[in-house]
């Protein structure tokens, strides 16, 4: 009986944030802590309706399907543009501030977790790099702060966990060989080239499929969001069954099928959605360009369930055993670790200490971490339980903190900048609204 009131506490946590999640996202309460504090009500700590023993299955097959999903989802709204468009910000923070918190969380993980090897101690660094900016939501979405910060946020959140995967395939590929075994260079390129191919083809091929039947009136704009999330779903199946990564194939299917489906039609015309069909009248919101919109609406519910679920199985039994160790490496895993490379990065760049500081809290540790703690998990590593507890508490804390802070922090920020703007007009964090204005880069294209 208790799965069964599982789902009823998870359906009505479901039907009440969506009731005032609008009169929340401006406060303090952030969706994912909503749902990892009914997660942490229905575990081993409160109902004990859930446990990871009893529901391992499911508990991977929602974390692992909103990850796809949302990795798909993702890396189809990058676009080339935004890369220039937020000049160097998500670049510095990407090519530079990335490795450079693997590395730094890989250094400290080794005094503070002893009993951990090389690679596993490199997984830890790797598993807490990329950031979930839909744990500081406010932070990203709070129109005071600049668009430079708001837009190089968004653009690190949705591209660090694709480029962070290669070097977690590699980790736990190392971590999981024994002495005098070979096969982690065949697996990492299995994993790297094999998915990447098989994402770019998948997620090519949907994307043209996708344009031509919206173009010549062939399917209905009902029907045309659940060809887009069959590319990621195909795509994850043929990359798990050719023995590569399907995270990684999902990601680069998102890539070609975005670059893909905005392209113009070949002939000079109009872009995709930008005209009737060769058969007659286009359908009112067929825009094949906005195909992605229900996958990252049904990847938001996923993953608002995956922080339910990791609340109950994950987090939960964690906080019953807590050590010292871990609770330190969690702090300074959100701080030092996150912190000192993003300040390292933007040297040079032109930006306050309060918008270097900014943004380099607000880097949040969420469903990715996740789901690459418990693929870890699930190789039965020598330190996995270790490993497991300081993702779990990292991740947790980064829930609360984070979420918390965001709506104070985006109005303080906020207020900073437009005090600040008002004497010093060149300030580089307005280089967007600069850039837009007449004769700058933004309109002369």
């Amino acid at each position: 009986m208790s799965s069964q009131w599982a789902l009823v506490v998870a359906g009505g946590v479901v039907a009440g944030y969506g009731a005032f999640s609008r009169r929340l996202s401006t406060t303090v309460i952030s969706g994912p802590l909503v749902f990892m504090a009914f997660g942490l009500a229905m575990g081993p700590l409160g109902l004990d309706l859930m446990s990871l023993a009893e529901e391992p299955e499911l508990t991977r097959s929602l974390l692992e399907s909103a990850l796809v999903l949302l990795l798909f989802a993702d890396a189809a709204a990058i676009r080339p543009r935004d890369l220039r468009l937020e000049e160097f910000l998500p670049l510095r923070l990407l090519a530079v501030g990335l490795p450079l918190t693997i590395a730094l969380g890989w250094l400290l993980a080794w005094p503070l977790l002893p009993g951990l090897g090389l690679w596993e101690l490199a997984l830890v660094g790797i598993i807490l790099a990329p950031t979930d900016a839909a744990l500081g939501q406010q932070a990203v979405a709070d129109k005071r702060v600049p668009a430079l910060v708001r837009g190089g946020l968004g653009v690190e959140s949705g591209v660090n966990d694709g480029l962070a995967l290669p070097f977690f395939v590699l980790a736990l590929a190392a971590a999981g060989e024994g002495p005098g075994e070979s096969g982690v260079v065949e697996t990492f390129l299995r994993a790297l080239l094999l998915s990447g191919v098989v994402g770019i083809v998948v997620g090519g091929a949907g994307a043209a499929l996708l344009r031509r039947s919206a173009d010549r009136g062939w399917s209905s704009a009902a029907w045309r969001p659940f060809l887009t999330i069959a590319v990621p779903v195909v795509t994850y199946a043929l990359c798990v069954a050719a023995e590569g990564s399907g995270f990684i194939g999902a990601w680069t299917a998102g890539l070609a099928f975005g670059i893909r489906v905005r392209r113009a039609p070949a002939g000079g015309g109009a872009p995709l959605g930008g005209g009737a069909p060769r058969g007659g009248v286009r359908e009112e919101g067929s825009d094949p360009a906005r195909s992605t919109e229900f996958t990252e609406r049904l990847g938001l519910l996923l993953s608002s369930l995956s922080f339910l679920v990791f609340g109950a199985v994950i987090l939960g039994p964690v906080l019953e055993h807590l050590t010292w160790r871990t609770v330190v490496y969690a702090v300074l895993s959100l701080t030092v670790i996150r912190m000192l490379p993003v300040a390292l990065a933007l040297i040079g760049t032109g930006l306050r200490p309060a918008s270097v500081a900014y943004i380099g809290w607000f880097g949040p540790r969420g469903l990715a971490s996740l789901v690459f703690g418990l693929m870890a998990f699930e190789e039965h590593l020598p330190g996995v339980a270790l490993l497991s507890e300081v993702v779990a508490v990292t991740v947790g804390l980064s829930v609360l903190l984070h979420g918390a802070s965001a709506p104070f922090l985006g109005r303080r920020y906020g207020d900073w900048f437009a005090r600040t703007l008002r004497t010093a007009p060149d300030l580089r964090e307005n280089a967007l609204a600069a850039d837009a204005a007449p004769g700058g880069r933004a309109s002369s294209g």
